[in-house]
């Protein structure tokens, strides 16, 4: 319990920034640099539709979206598991995430994943640059 007392400012931190971010419009700071989505991608749009309670739609936008509920779970007890169990986990959980995130990002179909680097805000500020001075 001390050690989640002890976490609750940085957590609490990070669920700010996230909302900024989902307020401002930015959604993912990565892909809104970027132009190309990250591997959780969808994740914030996920938990908001589960705070709705539609279950199908957190699936839609993020098929993994129960695992970083269950990391939260399970990390402040981190140190009672093994670490074998810890690193199998991660890179469990790695593996789940690349893998969804590719057959998302070559699935057409998906307009939650994308690969856009004319959209993104580096590539727009390089264009403006060079339009600038040339």
């Amino acid at each position: 319990m001390k050690k989640l007392k002890e976490a609750l400012p940085a957590i609490l931190a990070v669920v700010l920034v996230y909302c900024l971010f989902y307020i401002s419009g930015i959604g993912c700071p990565i892909k809104y640099l970027t132009g190309i989505s990250c591997m959780g991608c969808g994740m914030t749009r996920a938990y908001v539709s589960l705070l709705r309670l539609d279950f199908a739609s957190a699936f839609k936008y993020h098929p993994l979206w129960i695992i970083p509920l269950i990391a939260a779970t399970i990390f402040p007890f981190r140190a009672r598991l093994s670490k074998k169990l810890t690193h199998f986990l991660l890179f469990t959980t790695i593996v789940l995430f690349s893998i969804i995130y590719l057959l998302r990002l070559w699935n057409p179909a998906d307009t939650v994943v994308v690969c856009e680097p004319a959209h993104g805000a580096i590539y727009r500020t390089i264009r403006l640059g060079l339009s600038f001075f040339g």
